[in-house]
């Protein structure tokens, strides 16, 4: 019965990708763990909208960029040595379960009347970053490289469905249950995801290894390596890293674009002494928004993504994402109006989060264990913040010191995508070279103490 219904299982899942025998049953309780957990990101997501425009504005989500990388500097670390203290299921309970509980009390403060815009902005911020990468980690450690090529768009397909889904939800119940109660609704189904983690781990374990052990590569974690000096040392790892953090300057100063113009047009339609209208209609907005990006990213991750890999292979899907962020600039700098904005980023977003997110995460496949774990929690949320706060720096000088339009914010962004391109294509070769010779990204940079005693041996021994 079980080989009966894991055959159809596969049958069904090759009409979206490349799965072999035995392969679909855990391509789908994959892409299932990933759909809740997108699911309740993005019936979250408008929440924080609301309570962070409908209190400040848009430049003030900029610079809480700042803050967040300050406190994922003390935070991964933290992660870090959990990763070496846990099992990974109960390193995923604990944290999950954490994230559950903060639901709980931001809903009991809401409705207390306490304004919380603030730390909940912060807080979905690091939850989003620290429970997606955990998945994607374990979904790498799942995978050799050639079936994470195959199957990682179908897994993907779960968080494009999620994401629609959530958004839909979000859109339908912000009106009829209020902004709080979607609170609950996303701890719900943080619940009903962690115990399907726990399930596939239970299913997988014979086929997996815990976080901190010998790698396929036959390499052992350092004791005293972090998760920063790791991809500090690793070439391949840093690049990468820098390569997000230039992702997200450019994303998060587009989302400064929207969030202006959507603020502005919801005072001029509202009033600004109608606050909590305002919040409605920002609220509206963004739920609208967010479901017409997901859908148009389900329907890319559903029929383009896994041909666009196996066509032209990752080191050039690599380079989609930076190209439709040039046309959508461009765009935004002849065009600037409400609805260029909304299609411009729908393109632009739609395309990151569905060929994008599935590809940056096939590229730590060539990784060891200890890359896919560490350097990857560190790099998805320490260095795509330190993105956000090259955005708010972005945002404080053009708005503050040279009051640039909003046209003119695009031609900058534009600028930035030039250099991410170079980045991306720099990356994509390594890829090709990793993929050719079937070793991992070793370590090439210099420690920070050899460098030193290298450059003071030259000064020493330099002429006077």
């Amino acid at each position: 019965m079980k080989s009966r219904v894991s055959t159809a299982i596969d049958k069904a899942l090759r009409l979206t990708g490349d799965v072999r025998a035995g392969e679909g049953v855990t391509a789908l309780l994959l892409g299932l763990n990933v759909f809740l957990i997108l699911m309740a990101y993005y019936v979250l997501k408008p929440v924080r909208e609301a309570l962070i425009l409908g209190e400040g504005s848009a430049a003030q989500k900029t610079y809480l960029s700042v803050v967040e990388v300050f406190l994922l500097a003390f935070i991964v670390p933290v992660y870090g040595r959990l990763v070496k203290r846990m099992d990974r299921r109960r390193l995923i309970n604990t944290v999950t379960g954490f994230f559950v509980a903060c639901l709980i009390v931001f809903y009991v403060l809401g409705h207390a009347g306490v304004r919380e815009g603030v730390a909940f902005f912060l807080w979905i911020s690091i939850f989003n970053m620290m429970i997606v990468a955990q998945f994607w980690s374990f979904a790498n450690d799942l995978y050799s490289k050639d079936e994470g090529e195959r199957l990682f768009p179908i897994v993907g397909f779960g968080a494009s469905l999620g994401a629609v889904i959530g958004a839909s939800v979000a859109g339908d119940f912000i009106e009829r249950i209020g902004i709080f109660e979607l609170m609950l609704v996303g701890a719900a189904l943080l619940v009903v995801e962690v115990l399907l983690t726990n399930y596939i781990d239970t299913r997988e374990r014979r086929r997996t290894r815990p976080p901190v052990t010998a790698d396929r590569h036959g390499s052992r974690p350092t004791a005293r390596s972090g998760a920063f000096g790791l991809v500090m040392r690793t070439r391949y790892l840093l690049l990468v890293a820098l390569m997000l953090m230039l992702h997200n300057t450019v994303k998060t100063t587009g989302e400064f674009l929207l969030g202006r113009t959507v603020q502005a047009s919801a005072i001029h339609e509202v009033g600004a002494n109608d606050a909590d209208g305002v919040k409605r209609a920002i609220g509206g907005f963004y739920s609208t928004f967010y479901a017409t990006v997901n859908i148009v990213g389900l329907l890319l991750q559903l029929f383009v993504v896994s041909r666009i890999v196996k066509k032209f292979g990752v080191p050039i899907a690599v380079l989609f994402l930076p190209l439709a962020s040039l046309g959508a600039y461009g765009i935004i700098a002849f065009a600037p109006s409400l609805n260029a904005v909304f299609a411009a980023k729908v393109a632009e977003n739609a395309t990151d989060y569905s060929l994008n997110n599935t590809v940056r995460n096939m590229l730590f496949l060539p990784c060891t264990t200890e890359q896919k774990y560490s350097a990857k929690q560190a790099i998805d949320s320490f260095f795509v913040r330190l993105g956000d706060v090259g955005a708010a720096l972005v945002v404080f000088i053009g708005t503050t010191w040279l009051s640039l339009s909003t046209s003119l914010f695009a031609l900058m962004n534009g600028v930035f995508v030039v250099f991410w391109l170079l980045l991306a294509w720099r990356i994509g070769r390594t890829y090709r070279e990793l993929s050719i010779s079937g070793r991992p990204p070793e370590s090439s940079a210099l420690p920070v103490d050899a460098l030193m005693r290298r450059l003071s041996g030259r000064l020493r021994h330099s002429p006077a």
